[in-house]
């Protein structure tokens, strides 16, 4: 009995360590300095153990940790569940002890081993929620310094592309150099060009024709038709003086030889006339033999003088044009520099900007490090094999209060078989009763639309207008089938038309389909094809379940297939609230991943039906899917008479 009254209590120990709180920040900005920040620097008055101490033994941290824990139904509140937990900073050090107790030494541990992994989630939480919203306040600034500064790169780009200048100092140097160089080369052509000049003249007295000239007696010289011809003319001659001495001049075989003449020089004639126009001052006689070698020699080489001369000139020329160009470009670059260095300047002061807000936005992702450290864990938690309670003075006491406990015992025992949920066990949930629907006359099937106006829907309806939720979407549901979520549903949907939001009802009970029952939506055989919304009276809309097959629900939702199918009907008719009727919590798979994608959740519970153990199953489902719980709603209370009054005087004021 004693045992029963002072249980066995282990207590776990673990420590974790700090790193330094500090970040410094020290970033070039160009042209316009250093920016420098020495991050968070923790004080007397900002404790960084104290700010840790306060994280861990937050609500946010010991809330997934008591939902999870063994144990839980011992705890009524978390509260309670808070005094298994000690927190205390080491003085003169920068570590933080925890000691958590339990009942066994196995559930110790676990249980300290899930506080920190609490914790350090909460820490990653809270650095994220930080920098993003550091970030947020500085992207607008970011974006437009970008801007600024892909502008001011292309306008100097662009300049520096249709003026090729770069440097002014680095560029006149080379365009001087290039400069002095070409004169040098123009020095150097004008004077072999005249030194070719002189050459050809020379052998043109020698000769005693002008280069042209020489030029077409090389030409007749190298043609072998000429030659040839010349040749022939050359032997009939001499045959010619041979007869002539024998025989007359009337003799056939003069005659014969004289007319031979005459045709080969005609036709030598003719073959000069087509190799040269003018053959005033041609050696018409050179033939290239030997005795000519020497005068073929002085003709190549007048020749190739003139080619020389005349090419240097032409080079020399083309040098003084190259001048010219060179000397433009160095007079225009003094103008051009100027407005080079304005640019410059306009682009190193957006690029030291950019940078001073990119150093900002690392700096916020750091900070957020230095706001919320690392914590390591410097001691694995351990468990003394020997429990630290009870304590032998204890046991005195215990023996005399087992009488007295005993029977509060029993009654205890007998209160836990009935597993029924009451009230005080919502109350001991930290979540909030957001309305209480009296028990309807009718049921669901038989509810009438414009008879919803029980004054619980219109509590709720005004209380949801006035909270914050996310995308302004809403799920219903409940732990079990029968507590009137879909009734709930009906109820809450008309009641915030009624107030003029526009308002979207959504079957998502994929299984019984009740809400598109109730609506005489009529259901397809199972098939991919996707209903639209239909219109139920001013204000009010309603969207049929997806007739999908039953072994293809999971994968149409947790694809994100049910949630692009809402938004998408929620965009196109600008809906106020989308309300979202769904499948009991503990009887399908889909809901808990409806809940992660709607966020915000109401339970329904009814007295007397709702078990409380599968609500707090519910409940473990809905957190881990990161789901928020707004509240309850209490379905089932029954009327009393002041409420019938009221009733009643609604109904004369509207007569």
């Amino acid at each position: 009995m004693i045992a029963m009254l002072s249980p066995r209590i282990w207590t776990a120990s673990t420590q974790v360590i700090l790193p330094g709180t500090t970040n410094n920040l020290d970033a070039s900005l160009g042209i316009l300095g250093q920016i420098k920040d020495q991050g968070v620097v923790f004080s007397n008055e900002l404790n960084p153990l104290e700010v840790q101490t306060s994280i861990i033994t937050s609500d946010d941290v010991l809330r997934p940790v008591w939902l999870t824990d063994p144990e839980k139904d011992k705890f009524r509140s978390l509260e309670i569940y808070n005094k298994l937990f000690k927190v205390k900073p080491v003085d003169q050090t920068t570590t933080i002890r925890l000691e958590v107790t339990g009942s066994l030494p196995e559930l110790t541990i676990k249980r300290s081993e899930r506080l920190l992994l609490s914790y350090q989630r909460r820490l990653n939480e809270l650095r994220q929620g930080t920098s993003d919203t550091r970030q947020q306040f500085s992207q607008k600034q970011l974006q437009k310094a970008e801007s600024n500064l892909r502008l001011a790169k292309d306008k100097l780009a662009k300049f520096k592309k249709s003026t090729g200048l770069v440097s002014e100092e680095q560029q006149t140097r080379n365009l001087v150099e290039a400069i002095k160089s070409l004169r040098t080369t123009q020095t150097e052509v004008y004077s072999q060009a005249k030194a070719a000049m002189t050459r050809s003249q020379i052998l043109s007295q020698r000769l005693g024709m002008t280069p042209q000239q020489a030029i077409n007696s090389l030409r007749l010289s190298q043609n072998k038709e000429y030659q040839a011809l010349r040749q022939k003319l050359s032997e009939v001659d001499t045959e010619l003086a041979s007869q002539r001495g024998g025989f007359t001049e009337q003799h056939p075989s003069v005659q014969s030889l004289l007319e031979k003449h005459l045709s080969l020089n005609a036709a030598l004639n003719l073959q000069r006339s087509l190799l040269i126009v003018n053959t005033e001052g041609v050696d018409t006689s050179f033939d290239g033999n030997n005795s000519k070698e020497s005068m073929m020699d002085l003709i190549v080489g007048l020749i190739q003088a003139d080619s020389d001369s005349q090419a240097l000139e032409q080079q020399a020329r083309q040098v003084q044009g190259q001048v010219q160009i060179l000397n433009t470009e160095l007079s225009s670059i003094s103008t051009k520099q100027g407005e080079l260095l304005d640019l410059q300047r306009q682009y190193e002061i957006a690029e030291g900007i950019y940078k001073g807000i990119v150093a900002q936005l690392e700096q916020a992702k750091i900070s957020a490090f230095s706001s919320y450290p690392n914590v390591q864990i410097l001691d694995s938690p351990t468990v003394d094999p020997k429990p630290t309670s009870p304590k032998l003075s204890l046991v005195a006491l215990g023996a005399i209060l087992s009488s007295v406990l005993g029977s509060f015992a029993t009654v205890t025992y007998l209160e836990s078989r009935n597993s029924l949920l009451k009230v005080k066990d919502l109350q001991e949930i930290e979540l909030p009763i957001l309305a209480r629907i009296p028990t309807l006359e009718a049921s669901t099937m038989g509810l009438k639309l414009e008879s919803v106006s029980e004054i619980g829907f219109q509590r709720l309806a005004s209380t949801l207008s006035l909270m914050s939720l996310e995308k302004r979407c809403l799920m219903v549901s409940s732990s079990i089938p029968g507590e009137g979520k879909t009734t709930v549903t009906i109820g809450l949907a008309t009641a915030l038309s009624v107030l003029g939001f526009r308002v979207l009802v959504v079957d998502g009970d994929f299984h019984k389909a009740k809400l598109s029952k109730y609506f005489g939506y009529a259901l397809p055989r199972e098939t991919n094809a996707l209903p639209s919304p239909m219109s139920i009276n001013s204000g009010l809309d309603f969207l049929p379940a997806p007739s999908i097959p039953a072994t293809k629900v999971m994968e149409f939702v947790a694809r994100g297939s049910f949630e692009e199918y809402v938004n998408r009907f929620q965009k196109l008719g600008n809906y106020d609230y989308v309300i979202v009727d769904t499948a009991a919590v503990n009887f399908t798979g889909e809901t808990p991943l409806m809940a992660k994608t709607l966020a915000n959740v109401l339970l329904v519970v009814k007295l007397g039906v709702s078990d409380r153990n599968m609500l707090q199953e519910s409940l473990e489902q809905l957190v881990r899917h990161n789901a928020r719980i707004i509240g309850f709603v209490l379905n089932g209370v029954e009327q009393g008479g002041e409420k019938s009054t009221y009733k009643q005087d609604i109904q004369q004021v509207k007569i």
